[in-house]
């Protein structure tokens, strides 16, 4: 592989666990040598999985891979909440549980299908007043968020082990899943927050075809024409 500065690539990468998005953009753009390189999509330190990034020219497409569909996998935790509304933060309030029937789960789950209002977490990108919200989480000062409309197309569970269960969702662009699930937790009379969650897909393009920045370098180190 013959890498040239300004090489116009899509790159998929499998972001690990605790790197933040910009992480690992500037690895991928160390490694490609790119002078110029983006990601369709922030992904949270605490979640794992597909990030696109492009290199190049490529960068002009980042737009149209932002607003495509996604998929997630991942796993909630009933019973309790976290201001972040994932482990980044201790567990602040504690709910029953003992209510919880796979019946109340199933009629649960479709409020919170199709077009649906939600609130992105205190602990987001999120911009107030040109400065990120987990910014100002992180310093305690105060601050409100609008809500916003996003479209859940589907939101199923795939693992039952209370007070764990697995799930899968497909949304739009702008779906905050740690507020999908916060306020499932609410609409259950009890609470809920995020323990793992993974990226699966952006519109066409899945996780199986993507790699982790060690992967990316050793294929990269293993190439004769990069040597």
């Amino acid at each position: 592989m013959n890498i040239q500065p300004e090489e116009e690539r899509i790159i998929l990468v499998d972001k690990p666990y605790g790197w933040s998005s910009f992480q690992a953009v500037k690895k991928i753009k160390y490694l490609f040598k790119a002078k110029k390189c983006g990601h369709a999509g922030t992904l949270d330190p605490l979640a794992t999985g597909l990030l696109i990034m492009c290199t190049g020219k490529a960068t002009r497409k980042l737009e149209g891979f932002q607003g495509q569909e996604k998929e997630y996998t991942g796993t909630m935790v009933l019973g309790a909440t976290t201001p972040s509304y994932d482990m980044e933060t201790e567990v602040n309030l504690s709910f029953a549980t003992e209510h919880i029937t796979p019946e109340l789960l199933a009629q649960t789950l479709p409020v919170f299908t199709g077009l649906i209002e939600q609130i992105p977490p205190l602990f987001s990108a999120v911009k107030v007043d040109g400065r990120r919200a987990y910014k100002l989480a992180r310093a305690g000062v105060a601050h409100e968020l609008s809500s916003r409309t996003v479209d859940v197309r589907v939101f199923e569970l795939t693992r039952m082990a209370l007070p764990e269960l697995d799930f899968r969702v497909v949304c739009s662009k702008g779906t905050y899943i740690r507020s999908l699930i916060h306020d499932f937790g609410k609409a259950l009379d009890s609470g809920a927050y995020l323990k793992a969650l993974c990226r699966t897909r952006i519109g066409e393009f899945r996780l199986d075809d993507a790699k982790t920045p060690e992967a990316w370098q050793e294929a990269l180190d293993k190439s004769p024409e990069t040597n």
